[in-house]
This record gives C-alpha cells, sequence and structure tokens, in this order.
C-alpha cells in the first residue's frame, strides 16, 4: 500500500502539538510535582533561616567548633524539614506512576471488540457464512423433493416431503420440510415435478416438530404415513 506514504497536514499541526504537550494530564501533573518541590525546597529553607536569624549575630563570638556544630544542626534541621514532603511526593509519585501503566496496558472497549472479533470471529462474516450454509443445505434439500413419494402441507405455512424405499431405510424418510416461505418453495418443486401434495395439518406439524432433514420417521407416526402412502400408491403405482 502507498496509502502510509502520502503527505498528511495533521502531522504538523502545531496548535494541536502544543496542545498534547501543554493540556495532557500527565504533563499538568508533572507540573505540579515540579511546584511542590520548587515550593518545598524554597519555603521550607527559609522560613527556618527566619526562624534562626537572630542566632546569628552571636555566631560571631562562638568558636569554630560552635560554629560547625551550629551549621550542622541547622543542615539536619533543613534536611528533616524538606525530607518528610519530597519523601510524600515521591512516594505519591510512584503510586501514580505504576496506576497510569496499569490503566494504559488496559484495553479500551474498542480493543476489546477487535479481540474478540479475532478470537471469535467477525459477527458479521459470521451471519454471511451461516446465510451461504442455510442457502446451500436448502438448496441440497429442494433437488431431494423430486425424489419424494409425498408433500404433506398444513395446507399454507408447513410443508414436508416424504421417499419410502424399503431398499434403503426400513421406514419413510424425511427428504424436505419447511415453513411460510420454504414450504411455498418445496409445494412449487413437487408440483413441478408431479409430486403429489396432500393437505393433512395433524400429520404435517407431527413431522415438522418431531423428525429432522435425513432421519426416519417416529413409530407413532407409521400408521398416518403408511395410510397417506397406500392412498397414493392405488392411484398411481410406484415407478419403482
Amino acid at each position: 500500500t502507498t496509502k502510509v506514504f502520502k503527505f498528511n497536514w495533521q502531522r504538523f499541526n502545531i496548535l494541536k502539538g502544543l496542545k498534547q504537550m501543554m493540556f495532557s494530564p500527565q504533563t499538568v501533573l508533572r507540573t505540579i510535582k515540579s511546584l511542590l518541590f520548587a515550593i518545598i525546597l524554597c519555603l521550607i529553607p527559609g522560613w527556618i533561616i527566619w526562624q534562626e536569624h537572630e542566632n546569628f549575630l552571636p555566631m560571631y563570638y562562638a568558636t569554630t567548633e560552635g560554629v560547625a556544630a551550629y551549621m550542622l544542626q541547622m543542615a539536619f534541621k533543613l534536611a528533616s524539614y524538606a525530607l518528610l514532603p519530597i519523601l510524600a511526593i515521591a512516594a505519591f509519585d510512584v503510586w501514580q506512576t505504576r496506576f497510569a501503566y496499569r490503566e494504559g496496558m488496559k484495553m479500551t472497549k474498542d480493543e476489546v471488540k477487535d479481540e474478540q472479533k479475532q478470537a471469535e470471529g467477525d459477527p458479521v462474516i459470521k451471519n454471511k457464512q451461516r446465510q451461504k450454509m442455510m442457502q446451500v443445505v436448502m438448496q441440497r434439500m429442494l433437488q431431494n423433493v423430486p425424489k419424494a413419494d409425498v408433500v404433506v402441507t398444513n395446507p399454507t405455512h408447513i410443508a414436508v416431503a416424504l421417499r419410502y424405499n424399503a431398499d434403503e431405510f426400513p421406514a419413510p424418510v424425511v427428504l424436505a420440510k419447511g415453513a411460510d416461505h420454504l414450504a411455498e418453495k418445496i409445494k412449487a418443486v413437487a408440483r413441478e415435478h408431479n409430486v403429489p401434495i396432500r393437505e393433512n395439518v395433524p400429520l404435517a406439524r407431527a413431522l415438522y416438530k418431531a423428525v429432522e432433514i435425513g432421519d426416519m420417521i417416529p413409530e407413532e407416526l407409521y400408521k398416518a404415513v403408511a395410510t397417506l402412502l397406500a392412498s397414493i400408491w392405488k392411484l398411481k403405482p410406484r415407478a419403482n
């Protein structure tokens, strides 16, 4: 692809860059921490020196050991007063950095959706694949309708195509079944190939609910189906 090499003015947007640099949450937080450090390192020593300014003049008459001891005492006091706030800020900085890292590692809702699509497959593509498979199954099913001995109907909502050949199966088999629009297609194919169509509401409903395509009918429906097939064979003997 050559799209990545195209010139993009948005990459040279100075105002957008300054906004990201100056007004991002991370920049504001770093600025606040720097200001706190500066305030601590300026105000605390100034406050301590202001409290001790009365002791500076007597140091003129103190011995060298006394001046050194006083300077060490002042240095320890300055370090102690300034160190505690700095440690508190440092502890907060460590916590905030780890928190920001954990939050940055978390996936957004869009990223979670993308990962699910990659793991489970895109729902749109899966739906299209399912529709394609259903079309293939329906086409194969309609191709078997001409082999049927009879199509039992509801009469308008359900159609079930049956075939009985003792050499193949010990009981009649459902070659195709469908409701509504698919039922109309089954009946249309049956008419086109002169397959008998018989209306039997209880039998059609029972077959549609109880038997899957390619399965034999249950034993409790033997009598009803046998009666239906016998009436058809009396009128027109089977070709085989």
